[in-house]
C-alpha cells in the first residue's frame, strides 16, 4: 500500500491507481481516517488541469474555525467545494445537507462535490436533486474508480455539471455519456 508522498514526490496516476486500490481495501497505511480519498480526488483534479486547495478550514470571526471542506477546484468555469467520505456504508442525506447550507451562505454558481465510496441511500440521492438553488454531485465509488484508471475527472466533472444545468440530475454517472475513444482524447 502507498505511504503518503514526502515533499517533492512526483505524484502520477499509477501511484493513486495503487492508493485507490488501497482504499477499497481499507485503511491505506500511514493516512488518517478519510484522508487518503480526499488527497487522491483533489490530487486527481490537479493532475487534469485544475486549480485546487487541499483540505482547509473556513476561520469565524470570533478566532475559532467556522467550517471545513476537503478541497475547492475551479477548472472550465467550474468552481466547486469538494466532500469526501471514505464509508463502506451508503450515505444518508445528512451531509448532503449540511453541504448544502455551506454553499448557500457563498455566491450563486458555486457547486458541491460529494465522493463516496459507499454509495448513497435511497432518499440521499432523491433529495439531492431537491437542494436547489444550491448545486450537489454525487460521485460513486465506480465513477472514482473511472477516473483513476482511465478518464478525466475534469472531464468527468463537466458532463456531470452539464447534465445538472439541463435535466436537474445531481446524481448522474457519467461514464455512459461519451465514449471511451472521446474521454480518453483519442
Amino acid at each position: 500500500m502507498p505511504k503518503p508522498p514526502s515533499a517533492g514526490t512526483h505524484v502520477d496516476r499509477a501511484y493513486l491507481s495503487k492508493l485507490w486500490t488501497a482504499i477499497q481495501k481499507g485503511k491505506p497505511r500511514g493516512w488518517k481516517a478519510g484522508m487518503a480519498l480526499e488527497y487522491l480526488i483533489v490530487r486527481l483534479f490537479e493532475i487534469d488541469g485544475a486549480k485546487v486547495s487541499y483540505s482547509f478550514n473556513v476561520p469565524s470571526s470570533e478566532g475559532g474555525v467556522l467550517e471545513q471542506f476537503d478541497g475547492f477546484i475551479q477548472v472550465r468555469g467550474i468552481s466547486a467545494l469538494l466532500e469526501m467520505k471514505d464509508y463502506s456504508d451508503k450515505l444518508n442525506v445528512e451531509p448532503l445537507a449540511k453541504l448544502r447550507n455551506q454553499l448557500a451562505r457563498r455566491p450563486a454558481g458555486l457547486v458541491g462535490c460529494v465522493f463516496s465510496r459507499g454509495g448513497y441511500t435511497k432518499q440521499a440521492i432523491s433529495l439531492a436533486s431537491y437542494m436547489a438553488p444550491q448545486a450537489i454531485l454525487l460521485w460513486t465509488a465506480e465513477e472514482i474508480d473511472a477516473v483513476v484508471r482511465k478518464f478525466s475527472i475534469t472531464e468527468a466533472l463537466e458532463i456531470k455539471y452539464s447534465r445538472l444545468l439541463r435535466d436537474g440530475m445531481s446524481y448522474f454517472d457519467f461514464r455512459g455519456e461519451l465514449s471511451d475513444e472521446a474521454l480518453s482524447g483519442g
